[in-house]
């Protein structure tokens, strides 16, 4: 007999109904078969965590897992795995938040949380939102200019019209956006895939930097690069994406039908995670292999390293395979950043925008400081703020991560859901060195300017 839960509105952890659902369009749009195979819950679920994970191999994480590569070889790469395994819990918790309350992140802390605080958090997260726009304007531009020698502040005004692509694909239905998304995964995987054979690696030492190194936070260069890793990983945003793009799902109100959805949902999140790690741990490898082991360690940016590709590798091939990914990177982040930002506005504020309106904003906010670089910098000043935009994501995390630990870990506000001893645990553990390394981050960057 199943075991039904109770209405969300007697869950007295919650001070008001439920509201109404971000991206009312999508919600529940999409079937879950009833007494379906595995194979067929796995496809229906299947989607939202790729989303998800577009996030997480964005030109943000380029800009730092080649700096990362070029500059201490494969140290770093333990850093891109203890990244990725905060994020597989992360964002385990967020789906959860989200089938479990119907409420997406945003949404609970706007229920919980004073008003002057609330507003505190969505001034902060549209923070994170623009840094992250920030590298996929410059990523997309970078790689246009690459392509097709467009000069770098028009390709920085062109990618505003990535709101039309947009605009089509959202009327398609939420399965063709996933859809499309997934299709781009699969070229930048398959363009890194081909980079990997042709840098020959060593697999001696890869497997060596995935060991974690004292020296990473002892060198404060190198911490910093770390710190950006983590930033362009567990991105805050996708926190409160993920919990709302779950809800696209149309799951039954009884408990069962939502540990199932958990279930699925978790699978669906950790294998797409998981080929996360893979792409970006494949981008520094190749750093590592092409740039460090060669003598070029001050490869610093996108450019230098799509200069530097062909002639260290020996193909033609590799520089157009390197721009294309780069170009596929940026367009994925387009889309995940667009739904993110109407779900962080509608959610706070409770006010709802177009999409189109809602993207222009973001992208605007984006595209004025990257033309002041690019126009003032060129090709370097580009390639540091992008990894400073990831730094700056990774000083946000915290205030997206405590909410949504504390939240899941309340019985009056997930009821039998609410996180086991062990899971809180590890959550809270998860939160706090995210705390200190950020802490140690601040301090090692202000402490030369303290004398």
């Amino acid at each position: 007999m199943t075991t039904s839960t109770p209405p969300l509105e007697h869950l007295h952890g919650w001070r008001h109904r439920r509201a109404r659902p971000t991206l009312p369009e999508a919600h529940h749009s999409v079937a879950v078969p009833r007494g379906a195979g595995v194979v067929r819950k796995l496809l229906a679920f299947a989607g939202p965590g790729y989303l998800v994970a577009v996030g997480y191999m964005d030109p943000g994480n380029w800009a730092t897992d080649l700096a990362g590569g070029a500059r201490f070889g494969y140290t770093l790469l333990s850093v891109i795995l203890l990244s990725n395994l905060m994020a597989i819990l992360l964002q385990a918790l967020s789906l959860k938040l989200g089938i479990v309350t119907g409420r997406d992140l945003a949404q609970a802390c706007r229920d919980h949380y004073s008003r002057p605080v609330s507003f505190v958090l969505w001034v902060l997260c549209e923070i994170a939102i623009a840094a992250c726009d920030l590298a996929e304007v410059i990523g997309s531009a970078i790689a246009l200019n690459l392509l097709f020698g467009i000069p770098l502040v028009w390709g920085v005004c062109l990618t505003a019209l990535d709101v039309l692509l947009i605009l089509l694909l959202q009327r398609r239905g939420f399965r063709w956006l996933e859809a499309f998304v997934l299709a781009l995964i699969v070229t930048i995987a398959v363009c890194f895939a081909a980079e990997l054979v042709l840098s020959r690696p060593v697999a001696r030492e890869v497997l060596g930097g995935l060991v974690p190194s004292a020296e990473i936070v002892t060198n404060p260069a190198m911490l910093y690069i770390a710190i950006g890793i983590l930033g362009a990983t567990v991105m805050p945003h996708n926190l409160y994406l993920h919990s709302a793009i779950v809800q696209t799902r149309k799951v039954g109100a009884d408990e069962a039908s939502k540990r199932e959805a958990i279930r699925y949902a978790t699978i669906d999140s950790t294998a797409a995670l998981l080929f996360a790690f893979l792409v970006n741990g494949a981008i520094l490898v190749v750093a590592a292999a092409t740039f460090h082991n060669s003598g070029h360690r001050d490869v610093a940016d996108i450019h230098d390293a799509y200069q530097l590709l062909t002639p260290l590798l020996g193909s033609a091939a590799a520089s157009g395979l390197f721009a294309l990914a780069l170009l596929a990177s940026g367009q994925n982040s387009t889309i995940t950043g667009t739904l993110a930002g109407q779900i962080v506005m509608e959610g706070f504020l409770d006010i709802r925008l177009p999409a189109w309106l809602r993207r222009l904003i973001t992208r605007l906010i984006a595209i004025v400081p990257a033309v002041v670089v690019t126009a003032l910098y060129g090709e370097r000043g580009t390639g540091k703020l992008l990894i400073l935009s990831q730094v700056i994501l990774s000083l946000q995390l915290s205030f997206a991560v405590v909410p949504l630990v504390y939240f899941t870990g309340q019985k009056s506000k997930m009821g039998p859901f609410a996180n086991r001893k062990p899971l809180a645990v590890t959550a809270w553990l998860v939160a706090a060195g995210i705390i200190g390394l950020n802490a140690w981050l601040l301090v090692e960057t202000f402490r030369p300017m303290l004398g």
